[in-house]
């Protein structure tokens, strides 16, 4: 992380009573210790839901970002943030949740480990989304958590023929489609029947949404797979939607590109928190710490 003498850190603070008095109390923890910050207001990185397009970030003049609130704000600040490599760190004040990295009670323990350095940083894989209309590029987006097809019809199956490095897969008939990163295995996809798949395992998952077909099981595909799209005239009204961030209006003719992005989320790990013990604490497994 750069001098933070010279490089604020951004606060993201859900708009809920809780964090927002958490983050009053931090800015003046900040301030006892000369350090920098910038409270960026929720309103500046919300986007059009309807489109790709998102506002430009000032985030490489900041040094890190603290998130303070659920998965949403967390991902809508990942999107915000875009291409830069700046580390982003996630305090849980959402429901059910898996991105952020430390719990409320241990926000300033946390603050402290970032000043003097003491964290590493995880590359979460990012999955690049391209939307091609009739040869031209309509939406160039990525995402931490997954990308979703589905119909905005209710009750109405959905033909998604699905294409593995340009080689025919089958076509799922479905309510839909999610295509989740090993971060996003634990989001849609495992509430639709998909794997926990572990973040540091290099693939690619591919859930269908109720499918027709008994038979068309959920799909863990090597990371540097290219995944193509190609919905069926027949189906209608389908909506792509961008880590629940972003929704974009989907033809027959239109082509869905999904692969690996060559720009990963560098989200900061505190020594002491563990992977597994957010994911059994989430999912209310039995026994406690050994």
């Amino acid at each position: 992380m750069g001098d933070t003498t010279l490089h604020p850190i951004g606060l993201i603070v859900k708009t809920v009573p809780e964090a927002q008095r958490t983050a009053d109390r931090l800015e003046s923890w900040l301030k006892s210790r000369d350090v920098a910050f910038k409270r960026i207001n929720p309103d500046e990185i919300e986007n059009d839901k309807r489109t790709c397009a998102h506002r430009a970030s000032p985030t490489r003049s900041l040094a890190c970002v603290f998130v303070l609130g659920g998965d949403g704000t967390f991902l809508s600040a990942v999107r915000w943030i875009g291409e830069a490599p700046v580390p982003i760190l996630g305090v849980k004040f959402g429901e059910v949740g898996f991105l952020a990295e430390i719990a409320a009670e241990d926000l300033f323990a946390a603050a402290e480990a970032v000043l003097q350095r003491n964290f590493d940083i995880q590359h979460r894989m990012r999955l690049a989304v391209t939307v091609n209309r009739e040869g031209v590029e309509r939406c160039r987006e990525s995402v931490l958590n997954d990308v979703v097809i589905n119909t905005d019809t209710l009750a109405r199956l959905a033909l998604i023929p699905t294409y593995i490095n340009d080689h025919y897969l089958t076509t799922f008939r479905a309510d839909g489609l999610i295509v989740a990163s090993p971060t996003g295995s634990t989001a849609y996809s495992m509430a639709a029947g998909g794997p926990v798949v572990h973040p540091q395992v290099p693939g690619i998952v591919i859930t269908p949404i109720c499918p027709f077909t008994l038979t068309n099981r959920p799909l863990v595909v090597p990371d540097v797979t290219r995944i193509l799209i190609k919905p069926e005239e027949r189906t209608t009204n389908l909506i792509l939607t961008l880590d629940g961030q972003a929704g974009v209006d989907i033809q027959h003719g239109d082509t869905i590109l999904i692969e690996k992005s060559p720009h990963p989320v560098h989200m900061i790990h505190i020594p002491g928190s563990e992977y597994f013990d957010v994911l059994k604490g989430k999912l209310s497994w039995s026994g406690g710490r050994a």
